[in-house]
């Protein structure tokens, strides 16, 4: 079943290359959508795909790359959006 969820990560999340190892996590895992930069330093990241894949990047996110510290993670399910790759806003 494909699924859209957005998460808000937050922590040490910008300046780590967070976005750029989003979207390669996302190509692996057949996940389209986004990563963007907020102004109050987290990450947002939107994912539509098979729900299995979309729980495999959610896992990832807890943790994000080597050199991120993250704090916090919230996601929630929105609606089916359509994306036909992952951008980095």
């Amino acid at each position: 079943m494909k699924v859209s969820y957005i998460a808000h990560v937050s922590g040490k999340v910008q300046g780590v290359f967070f976005r750029a190892s989003s979207q390669q996590i996302a190509i692996d895992n057949c996940v389209s959508g986004y990563a963007r930069n907020l102004a109050d330093g987290d990450v947002e990241v939107l994912m539509c795909g098979e729900q299995e894949n979309v729980d495999k990047m959610l896992v990832w996110l807890e943790r994000g790359p080597d050199r991120a510290e993250v704090n916090n993670l919230q996601q929630k399910q929105v609606p089916w959006q359509d994306h036909s790759f992952f951008a980095i806003e």
